[in-house]
């Protein structure tokens, strides 16, 4: 499922440069490529939740590829986290940053006008309105690869500009709350209500990355 690629992968970058063993790696890549034989869409170059919402086996309520946004928030950090903690001279660094980067695309093109992204990303009537939690994943991200000169400032700084809009001004609420995060669940459910009071500790901490990227972006300039 597409959560473990965030819990398990940069505990085994980081086991790695704790130990120095090859193992870890040797690892990494045997299970980042059976994450990707079982739920990664070579199309949209994004990945389903697991197994079980794979297309055309599961579709949205439209019929179309249902991909949960929280679900391709904990892949695209996960990422940023490897290659973050990756030795720069890792013969493996390459295709975590290829892989990276075509979620970096694909996921611009999937972002609402208001910056953020719906729980159902390619089909946005399926559960529409804001979802907090892929939001900050993706801007963490995002920030993280413009921070890191893994990503191009000019494509991807509009992307952050619109999303951070969003985290700041529409889910920050004055008493300084975290709104509109999907509660805990492994799909974007139709009639499901996410709202200002709808808030959960793993929205909270994606907000704080992207806050923490965002700190590190201003204060480069």
């Amino acid at each position: 499922w597409s959560d473990g690629l965030y819990m398990v992968m940069p505990v085994m970058t980081k086991l790695y440069n704790v130990t120095g063993n090859e193992l870890y790696l040797d690892k990494l890549q045997e299970y980042f490529a059976y994450a990707n034989s079982i739920m990664y869409d070579e199309e949209a170059q994004l990945y389903f939740r697991d197994a079980k919402y794979v297309y055309p086996k599961h579709k949205s309520s439209n019929g179309k590829k249902d991909f949960w946004a929280r679900g391709d928030g904990w892949v695209f950090a996960g990422l940023a986290k490897v290659i973050q903690d990756l030795p720069k001279d890792s013969p493996v660094r390459e295709q975590f940053i290829l892989r990276f980067k075509a979620m970096a695309l694909s996921l611009k093109n999937a972002q609402q006008p208001e910056g953020y992204w719906t729980r159902s990303m390619l089909d946005p009537q399926h559960a529409p309105g804001p979802e907090t939690s892929g939001t900050a994943f993706f801007t963490y991200g995002y920030l993280w690869g413009i921070n890191n000169n893994i990503l191009d400032k000019k494509d991807y700084l509009p992307v952050v500009s619109k999303s951070w809009n969003y985290l700041s001004k529409t889910a920050l609420q004055e008493d300084g709350r975290i709104g509109y995060v999907q509660p805990i669940g492994e799909r974007a459910i139709p009639g499901q209500v996410v709202d200002v009071n709808s808030t959960a500790d793993f929205g909270v901490g994606a907000f704080l990355l992207a806050t923490a990227e965002m700190y590190r972006f201003l204060d480069k300039k």
